[in-house]
C-alpha cells in the first residue's frame, strides 16, 4: 500500500458505507423493520412478524461475519465489541437507560433516521438531542462521569470477550474453527424457531430479517477486509481506514450521530474526516426517503401536543447516554455485536428488551391514569 493509493481505499470503504447504509434504509422502510416496533408488538398484541425479522437479521448477520472469520477475512478482536475487558455494568445498565429511551423517542437510533427519510420533522428533533447526548457521553461531561463511576466495574478477559477466543483460550480449538461452528449453531437454532412460527409465511419475515443481516455482514467486510492496511503507509500501522478510531466496525446508530453534527459544524477543520459511520447515518435517510417516495408513503409529520414532546426530548437524551454506555444500540449491540458473538452484547441487547418492556408497562399504566 502506497501513500498515493490509501485516498481510493478510503474512497472504496465510504461508498460501502453509503451503498448499505441506503440498503438498510430501504429495507427498513419497505418492512417496517424496528426493533422497538418487534418488541411493542409481543408486549401489546402477541405478534411476533417484527421479532422474527429481528432474529433472522441476527442470525444472517452471525453467519456473515463468523464466515469471513473462518475464512481468516477479519478478527472479531479487531473489533470494539470484543474487546478483552469486559464491562457488564456499562453493558447492561446503558441498554436499560437506550430500551426505555427508544419506546420514548417512537424508535431506536435506526428507526429514527428510517422516519427522517419518510417525512417526520420530530425524528430529526430526536436525531440532534440523541446525538448532543451520545458526544457529552463519549468526551464530554458526562463522559468524565461515565469512567469514574459505571465504568470502573471492569473483568478482565485471558482473551478477547467473544466466545470463540474464549474456548480458543481455554484450549477447546483454534478461533477459525469455533467461530464458524458456534455461529453456525446459534443462527439455526433461531431460524428454527423463526421457521416453526406463523409468521415463517410472511415474505418480509425474511426480506426484512436477510436484508438487514446482509448489510451488517457487508460493513464487517468492507472495515475488515477491504479497508484493512498492514502497514498505514504514513504511520507505518496496522489501522483500518474510513472509520472513526482506526478499528473495524459495522452498523450502528449513536456514536455516528454525534460524529455526524460535528463533522457537518466543523467540516472546514482539516482534523475532521468523512467516515464509514457517518456515511452509513446518511445512505439510511436517502435509502428510506427513496422507498418512502416510491411507494408514495412519505408524509410530513410533526409533535401532536407537549408530551409528546417531552417525551421525545427525553427518550433522544436516554438513548444517547445509554448507547454510548452499552457500547451501542439495537443494531449497534443488537445485530453488529451480536454477530462477533461477544459476551458483552448478550448483556446489552438483555437490557435493552428490558427497558423496552419497562418503558411499554410504564405507557399503559400512564394511559390507565388518564382514564
Amino acid at each position: 500500500m502506497t501513500e498515493a493509493e490509501l485516498p481510493g481505499l478510503v474512497h472504496g470503504v465510504l461508498w460501502a458505507g453509503f451503498a448499505l447504509g441506503a440498503l438498510f434504509g430501504a429495507v427498513a422502510q419497505r418492512t417496517h423493520f424496528c426493533t422497538m416496533g418487534a418488541v411493542a408488538d409481543i408486549v401489546h398484541m402477541g405478534d411476533w412478524q417484527r421479532m422474527s425479522m429481528w432474529l433472522v437479521a441476527i442470525a444472517t448477520a452471525m453467519l456473515g461475519f463468523n464466515a469471513l472469520v473462518g475464512a481468516g477475512l477479519v478478527q472479531a478482536r479487531h473489533s470494539i465489541y470484543a474487546a478483552p475487558t469486559w464491562l457488564p455494568l456499562s453493558n447492561l445498565a446503558g441498554g436499560l437507560a437506550f430500551g426505555f429511551g427508544m419506546v420514548l423517542a417512537s424508535g431506536c437510533g435506526s428507526k429514527t433516521l428510517v422516519r427522517i427519510g419518510g417525512g417526520s420533522l420530530k425524528a430529526v428533533v430526536v436525531f440532534a438531542v440523541l446525538a448532543i447526548a451520545a458526544y457529552a457521553t463519549l468526551r464530554g461531561l458526562l463522559a468524565v462521569w461515565r469512567v469514574a463511576t459505571i465504568d470502573t466495574i471492569a473483568v478482565p478477559l485471558p482473551a478477547g470477550q467473544d466466545l470463540p477466543s474464549l474456548l480458543a483460550a481455554a484450549g477447546v480449538g483454534p478461533v477459525r474453527t469455533l467461530a464458524p461452528a458456534l455461529a453456525v449453531a446459534l443462527a439455526l437454532a433461531l431460524l428454527v424457531f423463526v421457521a416453526r412460527r406463523p409468521e415463517a409465511r410472511q415474505p418480509d419475515t425474511w426480506l426484512g430479517g436477510i436484508g438487514v443481516g446482509l448489510a451488517v455482514a457487508g460493513g464487517w467486510w468492507a472495515t475488515g477486509h477491504l479497508g484493512h492496511v498492514i502497514e498505514h503507509p504514513l504511520t507505518l500501522e496496522e489501522t483500518f481506514v474510513g472509520t472513526q478510531a482506526g478499528r473495524m466496525e459495522s452498523l450502528t446508530f449513536v456514536a455516528p450521530f454525534a460524529y455526524t453534527v460535528d463533522w457537518l459544524i466543523l467540516f472546514s477543520d482539516t482534523n475532521r474526516a468523512l467516515t464509514f459511520g457517518i456515511a452509513s447515518t446518511a445512505g439510511v435517510v436517502l435509502g428510506s426517503a427513496a422507498v418512502a417516495l416510491a411507494q408514495r408513503t412519505f408524509r410530513w409529520e410533526g409533535f401532536a401536543g407537549t408530551e409528546d414532546t417531552a417525551n421525545h426530548l427525553v427518550g433522544a437524551l436516554l438513548m444517547g447516554v445509554g448507547g454510548v454506555t452499552a457500547l451501542g444500540c439495537t443494531i449497534g449491540q443488537g445485530i453488529t455485536g451480536l454477530s462477533t458473538l461477544a459476551l458483552g452484547s448478550f448483556v446489552a441487547l438483555a437490557g435493552i428488551v428490558g427497558g423496552a418492556v419497562l418503558a411499554l408497562r410504564y405507557q399503559a399504566w400512564r394511559l390507565e391514569r388518564v382514564a
